[in-house]
């Protein structure tokens, strides 16, 4: 059975996108059709609409979700019809290299869908990081569905499928942060913004969120900075450093993905200090530094993907924060909208007005 439904297509390169009628088949061994209440609106979807992934159009967008199992297919155990999900990009394999030595967040064999979506007419798509949320319904890898409490939100529950589960694994996976530590998060938008939220749930001391834009500063103090720097205005390093004694922060998270923020990031660290980018850069960037510097200055320097993060493990884990009162998800949700509402999201998060806005099915 073929199921025909609504669901934002990105065409070609750089043109808005459109509401169309696909195809999804009903699930095939592995496989799970799940119905979706509620899909954020990502920077990384406007990256593939934007050509900065790959090539591959048409892209069904959308991967940051929540939703209910409707079928699964030969060989499911872990998900069942009528479980409540959010949905990941990285379903671990169990058997790779990095699975084997017991670090199943750096998965290298992670699994997607097998059958393609297609557009009406028969033409596969390339669903937006193996999912493609913006769609009543998706097809996806049964690992991808990760069981969690039915009472939690599906607006706020679905952030933790990319935007917030990257940050706050930023510094709480990646970074180490603990209780009494100091950290500044440079960029605030959804990422940086849950950074600041899990080192303030991991107990961290001072909380230093840095940006350019004083309505994301203001922001920061309601999901816990408890202190901020406009370094449109102020050189952000020497300003880290006067409000943690002159040392610096014991984790810096660059959640911007730019060179000069990530040189920033570098030296607002502490000796021995850790650096994370979450900032996903560009293609063509380059950084330099005096390796001197870095030698001198000990410490380690990390990226972090998707917050080092193990979907079956943290996702019930936030859910229960959030459940308890401890871990704000309904704030990083700016607005709700509908499917044919994702052009004019993608121009508000452009210019900063949101920190997310989900599209509601």
């Amino acid at each position: 059975m073929t199921h025909e439904v609504r669901a934002v297509v990105a065409r070609k390169k750089g043109a808005p996108v459109s509401v169309e009628t696909i195809l999804v088949p009903d699930p095939g061994p592995g496989e799970a059709l799940v119905k979706v209440q509620a899909c954020g609106v990502c920077h990384t979807d406007l990256h593939y609409r934007e050509g900065g992934i790959n090539d591959e159009f048409p892209f069904l967008l959308g991967h940051e979700a929540a939703g209910v199992v409707e079928a699964v297919g030969e060989g499911v155990t872990g998900v069942a019809p009528g479980d409540y999900v959010i949905l990941n990009w990285r379903a671990v394999c169990g058997q790779c290299r990095a699975c084997s030595r017991g670090r199943p967040w750096y998965c290298f064999n992670t699994h997607n869908a097998v059958q393609p979506m297609t557009l009406a007419d028969g033409n596969p798509l390339s669903p937006a990081l193996g999912i493609g949320a913006f769609a009543e319904k998706t097809l996806v890898a049964a690992g991808q569905c990760t069981k969690v409490d039915p009472s939690a939100s599906a607006a706020a529950a679905g952030l933790l499928g990319c935007g917030v589960m990257a940050g706050f694994g930023a510094a709480v996976n990646t970074g180490g942060v603990g209780r009494g530590d100091s950290i500044a998060v440079i960029g605030c938008g959804g990422v940086g913004m849950a950074a600041i939220a899990g080192a303030k749930v991991a107990g961290a001391s001072k909380v230093i969120a840095v940006d350019v834009d004083e309505r994301k500063l203001e922001w920061a103090g309601r999901f816990g900075a408890t202190a901020t720097v406009n370094s449109a205005k102020t050189d952000p390093v020497e300003a880290i450093r006067d409000l943690t004694g002159g040392f610096g922060a014991d984790v810096v998270v660059e959640a911007v993905g730019r060179p000069e923020t990530y040189e920033q990031a570098f030296y607002a660290r502490d000796l021995a200090g850790t650096v994370v980018l979450v900032g996903v850069p560009t293609p063509e960037t380059t950084i330099e530094l005096p390796l001197l510097d870095v030698f001198g200055r000990g410490g380690a320097l990390k990226s972090s993907w998707y917050g080092d993060c193990l979907p079956a493990r943290d996702f019930p884990a936030l859910i229960d924060l959030y459940l308890q009162g401890h871990f704000d998800l309904d704030a990083f949700v700016s607005e709700k909208i509908g499917l044919d509402e994702v052009e004019t999201a993608f121009e508000k998060m452009h210019r900063g007005d949101v920190l997310r806005s989900v599209v509601i099915l």
